[in-house]
């Protein structure tokens, strides 16, 4: 049995990988590779630096606010434990997407004596509020950007869905009745036939994701520090905002950049790295080294060269912090044996 598992677990990997490389080819397939290594070769690092820490002050929050969800269950984790099984999840997420997950829970379970399904609990609570973040973040951009970004929406999203449809269907009266028409027939079978459509695992998905938002909000008002945890939340992606503009510096084409576009990149940024594959390679690359170049008015070896530093910089961030982790949790669990 543990072998059939090993088989499976290194068929995902292989499978998860092939797909990186497959959108890595994509994404630098039309790319000039001297153009490309020139700006990288011309890039000022001392920004990149400066990126890296508003990450490691984003993920040292991220473990702060875990601890704020952890509490209500009776338990009040040391906060370096509480870091490094985190970030030994970051890490184990670059082997197999999501994996990390539990790996982090089993980690901190094992150090502070908590049910490891408790935790799994308050990790679906953090991504669920972390969904909820990125969706205000997106409809908030999309109602308060400049006309460059509602461009961009609309030519590489909007637009081209729309004439696919339409030359489908013809006309825009036809959709809509369609449209109406369906979705009345989907609330009437909602409601008429929900216990037995809640048996098909596709649909029974939609309805857990559903009720897993309902219950993150209802989590958040029960919490006793719930304004800390709401403080934690916008200091995340504060810090992840200032992580993706202060790039732009790096590349003399693109330090024209506002930080109001940094937010759009942050956000199909944040959109690319949820892809089924390790660590987003492949997929960040590609749309945030299109959006910089749209964004930009620069080459696409200048978004190309943006994007690769933002990616490698938080790679090697959580290489090392996840390595660390790592070797702490085993010593912390040699010291244990050792005094028992």
């Amino acid at each position: 049995m543990n072998l059939r598992k090993g088989f499976i677990q290194a068929g995902k990997f292989i499978a998860f990988l092939a797909v990186g490389i497959l959108l890595l080819w994509i994404a630098f397939r039309t790319v000039n590779f001297k153009a490309l290594v020139s700006d990288l070769k011309g890039a000022n690092y001392y920004w990149l630096i400066l990126s890296i820490l508003f990450g490691l002050f984003g993920y040292m929050s991220r473990a702060r606010r875990w601890i704020i969800l952890i509490n209500p269950l009776g338990y009040n984790p040391k906060y370096w434990n509480t870091f490094h099984s985190m970030m030994s999840g970051y890490l184990a997420n670059l082997a197999l997407p999501r994996i990390g997950e539990i790996t982090r829970c089993v980690a901190l379970g094992k150090k502070e004596k908590i049910p490891v399904d408790q935790l799994i609990g308050t990790v679906v609570v953090e991504r669920t509020i972390d969904f909820i973040s990125l969706l205000i973040i997106m409809f908030g951009l999309f109602f308060t950007s400049g006309s460059r970004i509602r461009e961009y929406l609309n030519a590489s999203i909007i637009i081209p869905f729309r004439e696919k449809v339409l030359s489908v269907f013809g006309a825009a009266w036809i959709l809509w009745t369609i449209v109406i028409g369906l979705s009345a027939i989907a609330l009437y079978m909602l409601l008429r036939y929900k216990k037995e459509l809640r048996k098909i695992k596709f649909v029974s998905k939609i309805f857990d994701i559903a009720h897993g938002v309902i219950n993150g909000l209802k989590t958040i008002s029960k919490l006793k520090r719930n304004w800390e945890f709401i403080f934690h939340t916008v200091f995340i992606w504060f810090n992840y905002a200032l992580m993706t503009w202060i790039v732009v510096f790096c590349i003399e084409s693109t330090s024209q950049l506002s930080f109001t576009s940094s937010i759009f990149i942050l956000v199909i940024g944040g959109l690319a790295m949820s892809a089924p594959v390790q660590g987003g390679i492949g997929a960040y690359h590609y749309f945030v080294s299109r959006g910089i170049a749209f964004l930009a008015g620069v080459s696409i070896e200048d978004g190309s060269a943006y994007a690769i530093l933002t990616h490698e910089s938080q790679l090697v961030l959580v290489l090392i912090l996840g390595a660390v982790a790592f070797f702490m949790l085993s010593r912390k669990k040699q010291n244990n044996g050792n005094n028992a």
